[in-house]
């Protein structure tokens, strides 16, 4: 039985799931912190969509299932243009009651993440956590759409790649270089 409850800021992680609840919602990810700074200075809303659902895994845990889907801007790191990031992620979290549960949990569970949940979670904060671990590290629009990939010396559109110059200077293999 899957209660829908609209959405909050904190909750009991625990009761929510027991009773198989879901917490439902979207968020600007340009008004969470310490994602704003990752996103590109576009104008526009970058709404992501959560949805977090009370559930157990395989053993009988108690677990959150955290979904995820939107669309947000970065900036490409080759050729630091906009671009649309699409995020899609559901992530399963245990949940522990205490420090020692959740030493324990990340010791013999390799598979799924935990959180301690001893105190009331934030759904924004939870959110939060799992946009940062989804986005990429150095992100990168796909290369047919990226001037700096189609360019043929590998530096952005009309300008030499440093690699490339350096490469003009190495003699040719055989040939002694004077002294």
């Amino acid at each position: 039985m899957h209660r829908p409850m609209k959405a909050q800021g904190c909750f009991d992680g625990f009761g929510v799931a027991a009773q198989h609840a879901v917490i439902a919602g979207s968020v600007d990810a340009a008004a969470l912190p310490r994602v704003a700074d990752l996103l590109a200075d576009e104008d526009g809303a970058a709404d992501v969509a959560y949805r977090i659902a009370g559930s157990t895994d395989a053993a009988g845990r108690p677990a959150l299932e955290v979904r995820l889907s939107g669309v947000l801007p970065l900036t490409c790191q080759r050729c630091l243009q906009p671009f649309n990031w699409p995020v899609e992620q559901t992530t399963l979290l245990l949940l522990a009651r205490d420090e020692r549960e959740l030493a324990r949990i990340d010791d013999e569970d390799h598979e799924h993440e935990a959180v301690l949940a001893d105190a009331p979670l934030d759904a924004l904060a939870l959110v939060e956590d799992e946009l940062l671990l989804t986005l990429p590290f150095a992100p990168r629009c796909p290369e047919a759409d990226c001037a700096a990939a189609r360019s043929d010396d590998g530096g952005t559109a009309g300008t030499p790649s440093a690699f490339g110059v350096l490469a003009g200077l190495k003699p040719a293999p055989g040939k002694k270089t004077p002294r």
